[in-house]
């Protein structure tokens, strides 16, 4: 059922009511410029709320469930949570890391285990950094994911009380990856919290990122996390994300990016868990030569709903751009892809290229794809497709006739349409754990029919 204009309106004040109840107790309440920050986002969110279907960029995934929560800001800092708790819920590392782990979106030291750094090199909890080296962060924090028309880019810029920085010095090359570990766990007032990532990868430096959002227990829970990458000439960034929320969960991300010269971005999302997600990302190509690859996959059954949805744009001559998502939907669930691509006035030579691939399970599963190409140069390369379909019954037969039950043949043709995205990662480790996520999905869904 909708939200009414009058819950409309009421949301962003009840919103406005906790900040000033919890802004004093917030990291960095002291510093000047991080409080006019916070009042400014607070205030944009409370002329916005939240976004409804009236929204363009939000015409396919209605938040009227989510408006209807009580969430509240995390206070239960001290909820118990074992090695052993994070270990169950994530398949083995396979090779080294820099790991940090969040509850509700607050660090715990106790669980990670960054361990020596390069000298330089700086991972550290928002928390950490706001109080013991603030300066570091005031020319970063809000600057590539800026307020602008975003309102929950400004709820989370207003209450967020933990996440990382990151920051990788000129040429640097980090060998093994930093992998963030977001551990939610639904408690008797549904909690809401708000981390913030912040990657500065400098000139020529390389830096790979895994997120992990996991969620443990079937209770409701809404995790807002905004990340804000700068990329300067030369430096590479791999990021890659694995979202398995609880079944109660919402997810609803934004991830926001500025390239440099030469820079070099790649992206893969894989989605299989939350009630209700959204993976938004925006990428700005602002140097010549500069590269950007985005890849997401999703797998959704129940009444589920994922939506990805991104925006490019080419703002310099010479820079590309590759964009591939696919996905699979079972049951009643929902998918929702949005993929622009914006080539500006004087981005001449722009090479940018989108694919949309959905695999349909059911005939109650639903799909919604808006693919999008606004070209202001007169001399580029852009393309974009959008497919949506079901199994071949022609392989399905094929399959049968070489002795391979339906159920069996199924799951071979759904691995491969999502295997083929295992090759356009650029990171073993991520390609294997995909591979196994769409392998364990295929699992699950055997044993509920079963």
């Amino acid at each position: 059922m909708a939200t009414s204009r009058k819950q409309e309106r009421s949301i962003p004040l009840a919103y406005a009511e906790r900040y000033r109840e919890f802004a004093p107790a917030l990291p960095g309440a002291d510093l000047p410029w991080l409080k006019n920050l916070r009042q400014e986002a607070i205030a944009r969110f409370s002329a916005l709320g939240l976004p409804s279907p009236r929204v363009e960029a939000w015409k396919y995934t209605n938040l009227s469930t989510l408006a209807k929560q009580p969430f509240v800001p995390v206070d239960d800092a001290d909820i118990a949570v074992s090695p052993a708790d994070v270990a169950a819920l994530l398949p083995p590392e396979d090779g080294p890391s820099y790991r940090m782990v969040f509850v509700n979106g607050r660090l715990r030291p106790e669980l990670s285990a960054v361990g020596e750094l390069p000298p330089n090199v700086r991972i550290c909890g928002l928390a950490q950094a706001l109080t013991d080296e603030p300066a570091q962060l005031e020319p970063h924090l809000g600057r590539v994911a800026a307020l602008n028309g975003h309102a929950l880019v400004a709820l989370n810029t207003a209450f967020m009380e933990d996440g990382c920085l990151i920051q990788v010095p000129r040429d640097e090359a980090l060998e093994a990856p930093i992998h963030l570990i977001f551990l939610g766990r639904p408690g008797a007032t549904p909690p809401a919290y708000h981390p913030r990532i912040v990657v500065i990868a400098e000139l020529g430096s390389r830096v790979t990122l895994i997120e992990s959002h996991v969620g443990a227990g079937q209770g409701v829970y809404w995790s807002n996390p905004v990340t804000e990458i700068r990329a300067e000439p030369g430096a590479v960034v791999g990021h890659y994300k694995f979202q398995d929320e609880g079944p109660g969960a919402y997810h609803i991300a934004r991830t926001d990016v500025a390239l440099a010269a030469g820079s070099r971005y790649e992206s893969f999302v894989m989605a299989v868990g939350a009630g209700l997600s959204r993976n938004e990302i925006r990428v700005a190509l602002g140097g010549e030569g500069a590269d950007c690859r985005l890849f997401g996959g999703y797998m959704m059954r129940g009444r589920q709903h994922v939506d990805n949805t991104t925006r490019i744009d080419h703002l310099v001559p010479g820079c590309t751009s590759r964009e591939t998502y696919k996905g699979v939907l079972d049951n009643r669930s929902r998918g929702v892809f949005q993929g622009q691509i914006v080539v500006h006035k004087g981005a001449q030579k722009s090479d940018g290229r989108q694919l949309s691939r959905t695999l349909l399970l059911s005939r109650e599963a639903e799909i919604d794809t808006k693919p999008e190409l606004e070209i202001y140069a007169d001399d580029v390369t852009c393309s974009h497709g959008a497919a949506v379909g079901e199994l071949d019954d022609d392989q399905l037969f094929y399959l049968r006739t070489r002795g391979i039950d339906e159920a069996a043949a199924r799951g071979l043709l759904i691995e491969g349409f999502m295997g083929e995205l295992a090759d356009e990662i650029g990171f073993a480790r991520v390609r294997d754990r995909m591979l196994a996520t769409v392998s364990a999905w295929l699992s699950e869904r055997r044993e509920e029919a079963a």
